[in-house]
């Protein structure tokens, strides 16, 4: 059954985001940028060209992680879709853990306390790995959905191989948040510390709703592609 959607094409932008400030996250990523006016989101869309259904389906499910409206795949661009997964992973890749990195290097003291030092090699660790899972992503998922809107065949590989393996990301942020509210010791100024750990928390979240995305949105759309793909090739 498909459901009232909060955000439709004819809705200022400027409102949307008014609305919730998080989208400028699902802007960035769609590469639209800011100093629209009062143009509406298909004006917007438009005029930088980017696909508005996907725009649009994206922010209607950032307003609701638990339902996702059935219609959402009548007007949604596959390369679209992997064009904004392709910069989510750029911004946390490319700037927002690097930001925390250096954050975190400034709010503690790693040459003098080894539960810093400790902390710092924890966050490291963390960011490799999440540079594996979405370099995976990058080079072989994408690579795949590209093989697919071109109607090529890719062996035994289908997206229910990548739904199988795909982990979420952001359980080690929690742990690496943890360790920095029950250890380590408090200093004359915590304003530094209490500032990373916000940027960890939101990061957390982020990351969560990112793979969210991943979960409910893309991979029902490339269930879909394959399907219809096979569809072709009986007839």
């Amino acid at each position: 059954m498909n459901k009232h959607l909060r955000y439709a094409e004819t809705d200022k932008m400027s409102e949307l985001i008014c609305e919730n400030y998080k989208l400028l996250l699902v802007m960035s990523r769609f590469g639209l940028s800011l100093g629209f006016g009062d143009q509406t989101v298909k004006q917007v869309c438009e005029q930088q060209g980017v696909h508005t259904g996907t725009f649009l389906a994206v922010v209607n499910f950032m307003e609701d992680e638990c339902c996702v409206p059935e219609s959402y795949r009548e007007d949604i661009s596959v390369e679209a879709f992997v064009d904004y997964l392709r910069r989510g992973h750029s911004y946390f890749l490319d700037f927002n853990l690097p930001v925390i990195r250096r954050k975190l290097i400034d709010a503690i003291d790693c040459s003098r306390d080894d539960v810093a030092f400790l902390i710092l090699k924890f966050f490291d660790a963390y960011v490799n790995e999440v540079r594996a899972h979405m370099e995976y992503e990058n080079e072989v998922v994408f690579k795949y959905v590209y093989a697919l809107l071109e109607g090529r065949e890719a062996g035994d590989y289908s997206i229910g191989v990548f739904a199988a393996r795909h982990n979420q990301i952001e359980t080690k942020l929690t742990e690496l948040k943890n360790i920095i509210v029950k250890y380590y010791p408090a200093k004359t100024n915590n304003n530094l510390l209490n500032s990373v750990l916000f940027d960890i928390y939101s990061c957390e979240k982020d990351l969560c709703t990112h793979c969210r995305v991943e979960d409910y949105m893309f991979v029902p759309l490339i269930t879909e592609l394959e399907k219809k793909l096979q569809k072709h090739a009986g007839e």
